[in-house]
């Protein structure tokens, strides 16, 4: 509590609080599934009035870029995230690629059936030409549990395919350390750098031995997530990386937000704070300008 008083007087007396990078968050997610999203099912500028406030609070604390990582078919509005980009004035990335996670509910019927290859050709053109107007800047795509179901296979292969044409880094929604070790594997057998593959939700998976193997690789493990009800385990599982000398391979960020199509007024909206205010004081402040700042941008 001493840590966070001082840091938040910090700012009260106007000091600059250091930049930062917010590696996975989100501002609106649909989760009616691919066979019901379309246009029409929100009102943009009622998410825009209820996401600004939230982005302005994080702004002030130094967020200066945050990856919205709401992948096509869930509620991905490149339009929007312009928008409030500048009302901001904040960086707010988007992303290609498709969430398999949840056995497959946000998936378009073509994703099942076409090739890794005709897959990852929608994305990269996506990456070269834009999405209505913006362009992505990250890969996001979502598999289930371990071992890789063939579909959650194709959708790794699509997206080391669309990363090699293009540059851009892999996020991975991941079930758990077994369906990370399996994408390990491709991207080794891939001749893709491991470092541009992001083990996201890694701090679901409670083996600690399996985020060292990771990150030993060369691969990236995002503890996200981070909340009040999660913090004293995602404390424990950054100190233990730390204490390996592994800092220099984990990103944290908090999976939060956000705008929910369907629930009235979009529901509950958390923000992103926390982070901020309530875990970054416990941690070492040395510590701070690597996970906020080099370590997303190197990543991305």
């Amino acid at each position: 509590m001493l840590l966070r008083r001082h840091f938040l007087a910090a700012l009260a007396g106007g000091s600059e609080p250091p930049k930062s990078i917010l590696s996975h968050e989100h501002i609106l997610v649909d989760f009616v599934g691919a066979a019901g999203i379309g246009p029409g099912r929100y009102d943009a500028e009622e998410v825009f009035r209820a996401a600004l406030p939230k982005l302005r609070e994080v702004r002030a604390l130094g967020c200066r870029r945050l990856l919205e990582c709401t992948p096509n078919f869930l509620g991905r509005d490149p339009r929007l995230l312009r928008h409030l980009a500048k009302a901001a004035d904040m960086e707010i990335w988007t992303n290609t690629g498709l969430y398999g996670a949840r056995d497959f509910l946000f998936l378009p019927e073509y994703a099942k059936t076409e090739s890794a290859g005709h897959l990852a050709r929608r994305w990269i053109e996506e990456a070269r030409k834009g999405v209505d107007g913006e362009r992505p800047r990250f890969i996001k795509i979502g598999v289930n549990r371990g071992p890789l179901h063939p579909l959650d296979r194709k959708l790794v292969e699509a997206a080391i395919l669309t990363s090699k044409a293009t540059g851009l880094t892999i996020a991975v929604h991941t079930g758990d350390g077994r369906a990370a070790l399996d994408q390990l594997e491709m991207v080794r057998a891939s001749g893709l750098p491991v470092r541009k593959w992001v083990w996201v939700h890694a701090q679901n998976e409670p083996d600690l031995e399996i985020h060292e193997r990771v990150a030993r690789a060369g691969g990236w493990v995002s503890f996200d997530g981070v909340s009040l009800r999660s913090a004293a385990w995602h404390l424990q599982a950054v100190k233990h990386m730390a204490g390996r000398e592994l800092l220099a391979r984990i990103l944290i960020s908090q999976d939060s937000g956000w705008y929910r199509v369907g629930e009235p007024g979009g529901g509950r909206y958390n923000g992103y704070t926390f982070l901020y205010t309530e875990f970054l004081p416990r941690l070492d402040p040395a510590w701070r300008r690597r996970l906020m700042w080099d370590n997303p941008d190197f990543a991305f």
